[in-house]
């Protein structure tokens, strides 16, 4: 695969120097009986970032520094901070641009909907948890992969793979994003890494869908974004009571934990991601989210229940009478529309998380399963659980400043065990085509749209996440035009790329046996 670079401006640059470690989620515990069952939810190598901190850098003389900044980091965003300094956390997008490929075109269009969107001279303070986009021109490196002939799919995991573990500057003028691409015969996909504490996936695919925009010659206003949202702290404050209550549930959730079965690496300072990625296709989309549709479940509670089936599938026979015989799997949660903020108005990251154990009793149905996920996910909804994780994190933050990054590395699997994670993001929702214009009704349709909307102009999207060292596995699910990508993140210190796959292949033939 060979790389090649272009900028519309000075272009030199060095060559990519990738680098290794991992990422993580989190989560929060719900309990449920399951009926009748007894059931109760609730190779490492270190390389240097490609790209110098060029966006906007600040002269250390003028840089306000602490509480100055303006924008503050909520809790999730500080976690992720503290998982970074350990592994890079890391998320990559690509979406598939039809037509021919104009190097210096698309990078003018990156440089022109960066510095119009206010998206440019970040800032970071890491000490205080405070950040700033200071705005100004954008300086874009863009990276050319080329494909290894019609398997363009291999190429593309071999790219999300190696900026997954590409690390970020830590602290400072940094540059958070790095952009690529890889040209095929009659169109090419337009790729993007991220350093994940920035945004969530809506906020990027709005960016990467106004890009594809500018580079088809359309005229989008240059319209700066809100960058600096507020905090988490006005949910808690909205609800004192649910988050009091949340916390009563502290008990329930320990004793969730010390039934779960607890992942297992070999080396637990070896955060290497893998990315293996797949497509379900139109016809195994259909399926799985009628099925859901007609058991009363969402999309993501029934990727929730494959989650866990695939996992008994390949950890293999379980002793039931042992105290750690639960299986864990985690979820984001995504709480912009709590906050009332549009994506297409306010960049910014909004992730939240819960979490759901179930002992998956030999022979029960991914029917039966996906009813007993949906009544922990449903209750976390209700009775806004994720509050409970949000604390928990900050709670986890404070004591993180008297342990070693080894006691930090290992806390998750000892303490609050998950072997799976999934990140759902529905594409159709956000994306919009030409004729849908960037007026009022442009963004109710992208707030509102949900799968509902025509999905017809939507281009193929892929994402890969990070995993961590809170979770081994990371699924994200992306569904665009009537169709499903996976990409599966792993540690390839739990798991090889032959476990991933029994994964999912698992997965595959539950969602056939629904047809």
């Amino acid at each position: 695969m060979r790389l090649a670079r272009h900028s519309p401006r000075a272009r030199t640059s060095r060559r990519a120097h990738p680098d290794a470690s991992g990422s993580p989620l989190t989560w929060q515990d719900a309990s449920v009986h399951s009926r009748g069952r007894g059931g109760n939810f609730f190779h490492a190598r270190r390389e240097k970032s490609r790209l110098e901190p060029t966006n906007g850098v600040a002269d250390a003389a003028h840089r306000m520094r602490g509480k100055r900044l303006p924008g503050r980091l909520n809790l999730f965003q500080s976690t992720m901070l503290d998982w970074r300094a350990v592994h890079p956390y890391n998320a990559v997008h690509a979406v598939r641009i039809e037509g021919a490929f104009d190097a210096a075109q698309l990078a003018r269009a990156i440089e022109d909907e960066l510095a119009g969107s206010g998206l440019t001279g970040l800032e970071l303070d890491s000490a205080h948890k405070r950040y700033a986009w200071r705005g100004g021109p954008a300086h874009v490196d863009l990276e050319t992969l080329e494909a290894a002939g019609a398997d363009w799919q291999a190429s593309l995991a071999q790219a999300f793979e190696r900026q997954l573990n590409a690390p970020f500057p830590q602290d400072g003028a940094i540059d958070p994003f790095r952009f690529f691409a890889m040209p095929l015969d009659d169109a090419f996909f337009l790729g993007l890494a991220y350093d994940h504490f920035i945004a969530g996936g809506d906020s990027i695919i709005v960016l990467l869908n106004a890009i594809a925009r500018r580079y088809a010659g359309e005229r989008v206003a240059a319209t700066p974004l809100r960058v600096h949202p507020p905090t988490h702290l006005r949910l808690f404050l909205r609800d004192p009571l649910r988050f009091v209550r949340g916390l009563a549930r502290a008990p329930a959730l320990v004793a969730s934990c010390r039934r779960t079965v607890r992942p297992r690496y070999r080396a637990i300072d070896d955060g290497y991601n893998g990315f293996m990625l797949f497509r379900l296709g139109a016809a195994r989309y259909r399926a799985l989210r009628d099925a859901a549709h007609g058991w009363g479940v969402t999309l993501n509670d029934a990727l929730m229940a494959l989650l866990l089936l695939a996992q008994d599938a390949v950890l293999g026979p379980r002793d039931m009478g042992k105290r750690r015989h639960e299986l864990a799997v985690a979820s984001i949660i995504n709480l912009r529309a709590a906050h009332h903020d549009d994506p297409h108005a306010t960049f910014g990251q909004y992730l939240g998380s819960f979490r759901v154990s179930h002992p998956v009793p030999s022979g029960i149905t991914l029917y039966e399963l996906a009813r007993d996920v949906h009544a922990a996910t449903a209750r976390v909804k209700r009775e806004k659980l994720y509050l409970t994780t949000l604390f928990a994190m900050a709670v986890d933050g404070a004591i993180g400043r008297f342990q070693t990054p080894e006691q930090r590395v290992g806390i998750y699997a000892k303490s609050y065990p998950v072997g799976a994670g999934v990140s759902s993001l529905n594409v159709d929702a956000l994306w919009r085509s030409k004729d849908q214009g960037s007026g009022t009704r442009g963004r109710e349709l992208g707030a509102r749209g949900r799968e509902s909307r025509d999905a017809g102009g939507t281009p193929t999207y892929i994402r890969g996440v990070p995993t961590g060292p809170l979770s081994p596995i990371v699924l994200a699910v992306t569904t665009c035009g009537g169709d499903l990508w996976g990409g599966i993140s792993y540690r390839t210190s739990a798991f090889g790329a032959d476990d991933i796959a029994r994964i999912r292949d698992h997965v595959i033939a539950r969602i056939d046996a629904l047809s």
